[in-house]
């Protein structure tokens, strides 16, 4: 008896070391990958603010941010340059963690707001504002946070059928998207001259001019929500092995679903009504992430900085890379996520999900 109880518990513990040793090991993996993307963020952000009219070394910034000087070098780093960066990093955050959230719950690598319609409903709210009610600052921002979660609520209602699957909401979004865009077009046409260039600006997706203001804005709402996506994030994990086992552990799956669809809507929402529609960061950082960390999940800290390592960079090569021509951060980003996007589809197809 003794015998076979201690071969009976030696059979038990080994499977359990080798799930202990998978765990530590993927942990180990993630904090490296995530320490390592902070630090690459980090550096990005201190040449970004290194770099314009009057260029300054990255020791001297790095000085100046830590040194909270507001004379001289210190007065250019921490109040004219930093904003920009700062919004930035927060947008790129807010795409990305909008996207993981998106691509994981739907379980589709291309379910991003920008191909859900949600990032499309907040342009087409902005775009009324300012051609047909003559809005402007705020008030633009307003109107297409609003037509985020307008959108994203209208998505949920025509997707359901006694309850949303993925393959619904995609579709829906797409279709969606397809309408929103001829709105905007439709008004784009009606404006005036003055009106359009105000309205393509704003759709471009831009960081120029971005402020203190924008910051605050920004930065309350990432304040709200990203926490509220990481609290959320157990919940997500859960629904992705599908819902028949998520009800059998307890999940309330569709207040769940709409709960998750709500901070993701509200997160990409945030980030078009401070700086544009900018497209590709949301769809592209989620993978990247997940890639990296070996995690098949959201792992929505490391696609945040992702994320937010694209929109730096983005935005350091708009700005900088093509001599004294200044970029968008949104045309940048197209042009890096638009190869990406028929490189995934190329691999869709040769895997066979490309139908």
């Amino acid at each position: 008896a003794y015998l076979k109880g201690t071969s009976r518990a030696g059979t038990d513990g080994a499977p359990r070391a080798l799930v202990l040793r998978a765990r530590l090991q993927q942990s180990g993996r993630t904090a490296t990958v995530t320490l390592a993307l902070a630090g690459a963020c980090f550096l990005v952000l201190c040449v970004s603010l290194s770099l314009g009219k009057g260029d300054i070394s990255v020791p001297e910034v790095v000085r100046a941010l830590f040194s909270g000087d507001d004379t001289g070098t210190g007065y250019i780093v921490n109040h004219i340059r930093l904003p920009r960066t700062l919004v930035a990093v927060l947008t790129g955050a807010a795409f990305a963690i909008s996207g993981a959230i998106f691509q994981t719950l739907v379980r589709n690598p291309l379910a991003s707001p920008d191909m859900l319609g949600v990032t499309v409903g907040a342009s087409a709210a902005a775009v009324i504002g300012i051609v047909l009610l003559d809005l402007s600052g705020h008030a633009v921002s307003a109107a297409a946070f609003a037509g985020a979660l307008a959108t994203a609520a209208v998505i949920y209602v025509l997707a359901w059928r006694g309850g949303v699957s993925g393959y619904r909401l995609v579709l829906t979004g797409i279709a969606m998207s397809a309408i929103l865009t001829s709105v905007v077009s439709y008004c784009m046409t009606r404006a005036d001259v003055y009106d359009a260039r105000d309205a393509l600006g704003w759709l471009t997706g831009s960081l120029n001019a971005k402020s203190w203001p924008a910051l605050r804005t920004i930065g309350l709402s990432c304040a709200v929500l990203i926490p509220a996506a990481l609290l959320a994030n157990r919940r997500l994990t859960v629904l992705q092995m599908g819902d028949d086992l998520a009800r059998a552990l307890g999940v309330q799956v569709e207040r769940s679903r709409l709960a998750l669809i709500v901070i993701a809507a509200a997160l990409a929402g945030a980030a078009t009504a401070v700086v544009g529609p900018v497209p590709f960061v949301a769809l592209v950082a989620g993978p990247i992430a997940r890639r990296l960390t070996g995690n098949s999940g959201s792992a929505l800290i490391p696609a945040a900085l992702v994320g937010a390592l694209v929109m730096l960079t983005s935005d350091l090569a708009g700005q900088h890379a093509v001599g004294s021509v200044s970029l968008p951060v949104g045309v940048v980003t197209a042009i890096v996520g638009a190869p990406y996007l028929l490189w995934l589809l190329a691999m869709g197809n040769r895997a066979g999900r490309g139908e």
